[in-house]
């Protein structure tokens, strides 16, 4: 399945055109459909059949068939490798808003969003950039285990590193110490926060980020995986005006969710709520924190 439209224009008018393989082509379109827009992807590109389907459906569905289409990070990975101008590739450039709109631009950071996207759709909690003497590695990890997923030639990574400070908001000329940043994000209709540590090593900067799905849906204790007795004895204890409830686990296995959907459990109109958080990652309404 193809999508000729730009994703740009396909999120702005909320149409999206399907090309199958057999070169039919059908026009998805809200059920008050964008006129002018409408008449001109009609006639240029010949369409065969036309749905109507809710916004919300519509925009959900405009964001996962371009998600599909253009976050193979491995392709663009080899699609970098031979460009030889790595001068280019790390100048500042416009952060793009929405990552899904960054087809057109340099091959760097199309790279960058490609891992991003991908980590974001494949559930992955961490990516780990790291260089080595002849290759970089770039891993996910995902349910607590880190996953090869694509091995960047060398003199990419100082580019890749680069570009990431520069969306984190760090110091790109400081390579010896570590530092911490902070990236909010888009893809599609989802909303991500990335966490980016960068610490120096023997052959260049690592850097690792902690993606941050902001979807309140996942907030949610029957989200984390708790059901019957043990949401129970769960709810009961976080009821309780005192005591401590200790949440352990390796990186990755929720525990950061589960705190925060304790939280959202509680009733904060009716009770004082404080946290001491560091960071702040998830923001809940009607408690202070801190």
């Amino acid at each position: 399945m193809r999508y000729p439209l730009p994703y740009a224009f396909a999120r702005t008018q909320q149409l999206l055109l399907e090309e199958s393989d057999d070169g039919t082509r059908t026009l998805w379109m809200p059920r008050v459909p964008p006129r002018s827009a409408l008449g001109e992807v009609a006639r240029r590109f010949a369409v065969t059949a036309f749905e109507p389907l809710d916004a919300g459906l519509l925009a959900q569905r405009i964001s996962a068939a371009y998600a599909q289409g253009e976050s193979n990070a491995a392709a663009i990975v080899s699609e970098v490798q031979g460009d030889a101008d790595l001068s280019r590739m790390m100048q500042e450039l416009p952060a793009v808003e929405d990552l899904l709109e960054s087809a057109g631009d340099a091959p760097i950071i199309r790279m960058l969003n490609a891992l991003l996207t991908q980590a974001a759709r494949d559930g992955a909690s961490d990516i780990h950039i790291e260089p080595y003497e002849r290759t970089s590695s770039v891993r996910f990890r995902i349910d607590g285990t880190l996953r090869e997923v694509v091995q960047p030639n060398r003199a990419l990574h100082a580019a890749l590193i680069s570009r990431l400070k520069i969306m984190a908001d760090l110091d790109i000329a400081e390579k010896r110490l570590p530092q911490d940043g902070r990236i909010s994000l888009r893809i599609g209709t989802r909303a991500v926060d990335v966490r980016v540590s960068t610490l120096p090593s023997a052959h260049g900067e690592r850097a690792v980020l902690r993606l941050l799905d902001k979807n309140e849906s996942k907030l949610t204790l029957e989200a984390v995986g708790m059901q019957g007795d043990t949401l129970t004895r769960f709810e009961t204890l976080i009821g309780q005006p005192h005591g401590i409830i200790l949440v352990t686990g390796p990186t990755g296995s929720g525990k950061t969710t589960t705190l925060y959907a304790a939280l959202s459990r509680l009733d904060a109109g009716r009770s004082n709520i404080m946290t001491v958080e560091d960071p702040i990652e998830y923001e809940l309404p009607g408690v202070g924190q801190t």
